[in-house]
């Protein structure tokens, strides 16, 4: 049968992230059930209650299952969500450079954008920091993802009024300095400052452009700013229950491990 209307994932997808995860126990519900029961609580929005009449689960048990699953991804989730290995960047350039059409692409390694994530902020006064520039209580993850879509790297955690700009520095990326490496550069959107050092990162020019090598460059790069929309979407899609619900910020489910989870699956599984 086809599983994807169900879990938003293919047969295949589900199978490979089984194989991923660990398997810590030889007694009650089998690992393949709690996962599955995992996926559906994320992917369509249900409740507890709802999951657990699907599954013929207590809604107790599939509370316990959701939170423990999820804290068994975050122990992969460096093998899911990592910077490329240096022999990886000629690929992850020349994808860049298919996407732009234009060869100066081929030293981009990543492209780096935020998303917000809605929560049920805390009381005043701290609720009004978190009120973003869309009037909806968040928090800000920020992604850099491959051509493919691929995320390489996440920071989430900084309340929603605060900009990308200041977001970007003060992720761990920014400061010490951990990737793009030398000569090669980041693409990121008019939210973000034109840099070299630390980081190197690569914006349009702002409007109205002077000439029309400019024009070009932004039309160029608008094609790849496109990848990171695409992959933060297919992740909203994927997740209803983290994206379309309100998120209660509790240090038991972090949203890293949501982003995790989006992005745990290779594009050939994806399907």
């Amino acid at each position: 049968a086809d599983l994807k209307p169900a879990f938003r994932l293919s047969r295949t997808s589900i199978n490979h992230l089984i194989n991923l995860l660990p398997r810590k126990k030889d007694h009650g519900w089998s690992h393949e059930i709690e996962i599955l029961v995992t996926i559906y609580w994320l992917a369509c929005g249900a409740s507890y209650r709802v999951t657990a009449s699907i599954f013929s689960m207590p809604t107790s048990t599939v509370c316990t299952t959701v939170h423990n699953v999820v804290e068994e991804m975050m122990t992969i989730l460096h093998q899911i969500i990592h910077f490329p290995k240096e022999e990886e960047l000629e690929n992850i350039g020349a994808g860049f450079a298919g996407l732009g059409g234009h060869e100066v692409f081929r030293l981009a390694a990543g492209a780096i954008d935020g998303c917000h994530i809605r929560i049920l902020p805390p009381a005043e006064p701290q609720k009004k920091s978190y009120i973003n520039r869309k009037l909806f209580p968040s928090i800000v993850l920020q992604g850099i993802c491959d051509g493919k879509g691929n995320f390489l790297d996440v920071y989430i955690g900084n309340s929603g009024s605060v900009h990308d700009a200041m977001v970007l520095r003060r992720s761990p990326m920014f400061k010490q300095a951990l990737y793009p490496p030398a000569g090669f550069f980041l693409l990121g959107d008019g939210g973000y400052p034109c840099l070299q050092h630390p980081v190197c990162i690569m914006t349009p020019y702002r409007q109205p452009v002077d000439i029309s090598i400019q024009a070009e460059w932004n039309s160029d790069k608008q094609k790849i700013s496109n990848t990171e929309q695409s992959a933060a979407n297919c992740t909203k899609i994927k997740l209803r229950k983290i994206f379309h619900s309100l998120l209660v910020t509790l240090p038991c489910i972090s949203p890293s491990n949501y982003a995790c989870f989006g992005d745990i699956l290779n594009p050939s599984f994806a399907t």
